[in-house]
């Protein structure tokens, strides 16, 4: 009689008639007391109904009738949760996990109370494996939902993932997480980016946003082809962004399309007129096909929409390099070896000056003569007393350490007329 009591329960239930099914279970659990499931299910009828605290006394009951009950663990995890209760809904859903490890639902709970609880990396870990565990399921609706919440507990990243000289600068993904991955390859961990984004596009193959990341990915690995294709999978899903048109441009140029990255330059320039490192990228892009006199251009507009971005100053310096205008190539250098300093960027700042110190030794005579002209300038400047400039040198020496002997004389120069026009 107590099963009929029982089967009449999970039917008014699945009717949504919670009044009804609590009554049946009832009858059920006065019959038969020792009847984990029909608590268990009067639970879930009193939580659906709004009835929270009886559905915690009800689960309770179940879970000493059977503490191998990895739903009722589950379903007091979840009720607990719901009245803010959240080191016992912790240890709930630590012990349905500790029964049954593969129940995505517990994850994706844990991962909830650890957020409430401002545990964000250790949120992002449950989120992610209840995830993975959706997408074996083939459950891809549950899957994207958990990747969601990835997404937004990811910190925003200050630098930006395009700080570094190289032709294979990549992109700042309009989503926190996609930096966060950019950022990660950038730092060498390339092969752990390409599986996360990998897993990303099992669970949503239609994300554009994935695949121009891992295509960014690529090209930081060399896989130019690879790179390609995945650009061309982000424009097929209508991802016309410029960084697409810029990124895909890059990997053809390095390939020897320099035809088909122009294209793509032209186009990035077209959405998006004002991009300082689309210029950069094609001017890198006329560099390598010697036409210096284009690439300077392209740099030079880089830097009339952006006067700080050292890349600029540096690419062009390898231009003004390669038609041998040396006197442009050394303050270009400079500048750029300036702005690095300041922003603290290390490897590029030796990179810089490794380029500077290379062309002024190859260039004594145009050096002595430089710094002869600017010599005499700051002794005018300083009413002919070297001992006042010696001490001005030294300054700039101590707050800007391997610079040339050239560079502190511009700055003093730039120092002493801006105070005088003051």
């Amino acid at each position: 009689m107590s099963d009929e009591f029982y089967d009449r329960g999970l039917k008014k239930a699945q009717e949504k008639d919670y009044p009804g099914a609590i009554e049946e279970f009832t009858k059920s659990v006065q019959l038969t007391p020792y009847f984990a499931d029909a608590f268990l299910h009067r639970g879930l009828a009193y939580y659906d109904s709004g009835a929270i605290h009886q559905a915690v006394s009800d689960y309770t009951e179940a879970v000493r009738l059977n503490p191998e009950s990895m739903q009722a663990y589950y379903c007091r995890g979840l009720a607990r949760l719901g009245l803010k209760n959240l080191p016992g809904a912790l240890h709930d859903v630590d012990m349905a996990i500790r029964l049954n490890y593969h129940y995505a639902p517990a994850h994706h709970l844990r991962g909830i109370i650890r957020r409430k609880q401002g545990f964000i990396n250790d949120a992002i870990a449950n989120f992610k494996q209840a995830a993975e565990l959706y997408l074996a399921q083939k459950d891809t609706a549950s899957c994207r939902l958990c990747m969601e919440k990835i997404k937004e507990l990811q910190p925003s990243q200050k630098k930006t993932a395009e700080a570094s000289i190289s032709n294979n600068m990549p992109i700042l993904s309009t989503k926190a997480y996609f930096t966060q991955l950019l950022e990660k390859a950038e730092k060498g961990n390339t092969r752990e980016a390409i599986a996360d984004l990998n897993w990303i596009l099992q669970a949503d193959s239609q994300d554009a946003h994935a695949y121009c990341c891992r295509g960014v990915v690529h090209c930081k690995m060399g896989k130019y082809q690879d790179a390609i294709a995945d650009f061309n999978q982000a424009l097929s899903l209508n991802l016309t962004d410029a960084v697409v048109y810029r990124n895909r441009g890059k990997a053809r140029s390095l390939l020897g399309d320099h035809q088909g990255a122009m294209a793509d330059f032209n186009q990035a320039l077209k959405i998006q007129p004002q991009d300082t490192l689309v210029y950069v990228a094609r001017g890198n892009a006329y560099r390598i096909c010697g036409n210096y006199l284009d690439a300077i251009q392209d740099y030079s507009q880089a830097l009339q929409i952006n006067p700080d971005y050292a890349p600029a100053y540096y690419n062009r310096g390898l231009a003004y390099t390669c038609l041998e205008e040396m006197p442009n190539a050394v303050a270009d250098y400079q500048k750029a070896a300036q702005i690095f300093c300041e922003n603290e960027d290390w490897d590029n700042y030796h990179q810089v000056l490794s380029s500077l110190q290379r062309i002024q030794k190859s260039t004594p005579e145009i050096r002595q003569q430089d710094y002869n002209l600017l010599r005499q300038r700051v002794l005018r400047l300083v009413g002919g007393y070297w001992e006042i400039a010696q001490r001005l040198i030294d300054q700039k020496q101590e707050h800007f350490p391997g610079m040339s002997d050239e560079w502190y004389l511009q700055q003093i120069i730039a120092d002493l007329e801006r105070d005088r026009n003051r």
